[in-house]
């Protein structure tokens, strides 16, 4: 399972890489280019901060929060036996990595670079490849969870869940 978390993950990080070198050298920030009217744009913005622009300013710790979910996913990665968390995972670490060099290679500097944000849809706020991906990864391994589907391949059971008499919790 762990060659099917990395290949996905390098799959979502190569992407992410391509489209925003595309929108950096082909879209001006003043002229957005109109996909559906203006309800779907492609907006070139650099993001100092988090998801909603949020912790502008401390770009240091989104990037050791990126490094801690790299670390974290590669780790959890070893003992995978579910193709589903493995598609999970791969997509969250594939995002986090795209984000990570952003803020890592770009200006203003190294640790401290601003991500480079470019899909705008409705009133949602500005996001990339690498955005989407870990959003997405983050609800496949909710749903999972909560589906009783455990990284290991295994399912939890209802009755399993259920204390049983005697049982202290």
């Amino acid at each position: 399972m762990m060659r099917m978390l990395v290949g996905i993950a390098v799959v979502i990080l190569a992407f992410d890489l391509v489209t925003k070198v595309l929108v950096v050298a082909f879209i001006d920030p003043a002229d957005p280019v109109r996909i559906i009217g203006d309800t779907v744009t492609l907006t070139l913005v650099r993001n100092p901060g988090a998801a909603f622009s949020m912790a502008t300013g401390m770009t240091w710790l989104l990037t050791l929060v990126a490094v801690g979910v790299v670390i974290g996913v590669i780790r959890i990665g070893r003992s995978l036996g579910s193709p589903w968390w493995a598609l999970g995972l791969g997509l969250v670490l594939g995002g986090a990595l795209g984000n990570l060099v952003d803020r890592i290679f770009r200006s203003p500097g190294p640790f401290q670079g601003h991500v480079v944000d470019f899909v705008s849809v409705g009133w949602w706020p500005v996001f990339n490849v690498a955005d989407s991906a870990i959003v997405c990864g983050a609800i496949l391994l909710v749903a999972l969870t909560l589906f009783g589907v455990e990284p290991s391949g295994s399912r939890t059971s209802k009755a399993s869940k259920t204390p049983r008499k005697g049982d202290v919790g």
